[in-house]
């Protein structure tokens, strides 16, 4: 029997389609979103929403997410593009890989707020019902890094270690050498396998306890948040790829900390909460893409009384302009 010696990376993360570049990495931020966005839909409807409100609302939170995961990237990774040597319009470059997951959560909150504000739906039943998905899109998200050659941790020989390559970002492939093959650097711990793995162990433990102990008010999203914090202080003790440090600590740490004990503080503040009751009639009556929401959709203007004696219905007192016929 073969034991596997290490893991292969690709030595190619792009493939030109005539003039148009397919990048691995862009394919899987996209698969990511998809599945984020088609269990989010499923979620929310089974807690009483409207189908198409989270495709609404992903209108506003991806891009918000983009531009904040890669702005997180930047302001806590500047050396390639400030640093000595650096290049800043390779900022600019997010299909070279580097999305902060801190300031994708962050901004695409704001983008998830302005949405739910126009469709006006509650901030956190929404989490709730997204968190599971936003987690799994995480893991289909390190595949991208896999590809990038990207992301990975110290010197290994354990017999999961990564192979990698010397890579050249701008071109998306490994460098090669005289002889035409592709350089290697050496094998690594696999620390964009952990976090993969470890997102899809967060996915199954929220929707679990989801169903278990009816999650709401935020609280869905809160374990999500601790329990990501908690693989992911591990995780990035493991990993050796540029950052800022802070008495000698990444970081990714001090947040994972910091944002890891809030979460934990929401979920005890929360605790004991009744799930919410999504009603249809009261929210997701925003316009969509501009338009009014369905007459369905809407709570009547004019709610009418039935007396217990059995009388005639009557209605509310008239509203200015509203002429009832005499008689």
């Amino acid at each position: 029997m073969t034991v596997l010696a290490a893991i292969p990376s690709p030595t190619q993360g792009v493939w030109d389609l005539g003039p148009f570049p397919l990048r691995g990495y862009a394919l899987c931020i996209i698969a990511g979103i998809v599945v984020a966005c088609w269990l989010g839909d499923r979620r929310w409807v089974a807690r009483g929403g409207a189908p198409g409100d989270v495709l609404d609302i992903a209108v506003w939170m991806v891009p918000f997410g983009i531009i904040g995961g890669r702005l997180y990237h930047v302001l806590t990774t500047p050396e390639p593009y400030f640093g000595e040597g650096g290049d800043p319009i390779r900022a600019l470059a997010i299909w070279e890989g580097g999305l902060g997951i801190w300031g994708a959560i962050a901004l695409g909150g704001v983008g998830a707020w302005i949405g739910c504000r126009r469709r006006r739906i509650p901030l956190p039943a929404f989490a709730d019902a997204l968190a599971p998905g936003i987690v799994l899109a995480q893991a289909i998200g390190r595949l991208g890094n896999w590809f990038n050659n990207e992301l990975y941790g110290r010197a290994t020989d354990l017999p999961w270690g990564l192979t990698i390559y010397r890579w050249d970002s701008s071109a998306g492939r490994a460098l090669t050498g005289a002889d035409g093959r592709a350089e290697v650097l050496g094998t690594f711990q696999p620390t964009f396998l952990y976090e993969l793995l470890w997102d899809v162990g967060v996915a199954l433990l929220v929707i679990w306890a989801d169903r278990r102990f009816k999650l709401s008010h935020g609280r869905a999203f809160a374990l999500y948040v601790a329990a990501y914090c908690l693989g992911r202080l591990w995780i990035e003790t493991l990993r050796i790829d540029t950052a800022e440090h802070f008495f000698g600590v990444r970081l990714n740490v001090f947040t994972s900390i910091v944002v890891g004990l809030l979460a934990v503080a929401y979920l005890v503040a929360q605790r004991g909460r009744p799930r919410e009751v999504i009603d249809r009639g009261a929210v997701g009556a925003g316009p969509r893409t501009g338009a009014a929401a369905p007459a369905a959709d809407r709570a009547p203007d004019h709610p009418v009384e039935t007396p217990a004696d059995g009388a005639a219905a009557r209605r509310t007192p008239p509203d200015e302009g509203d002429h009832p016929t005499p008689g």
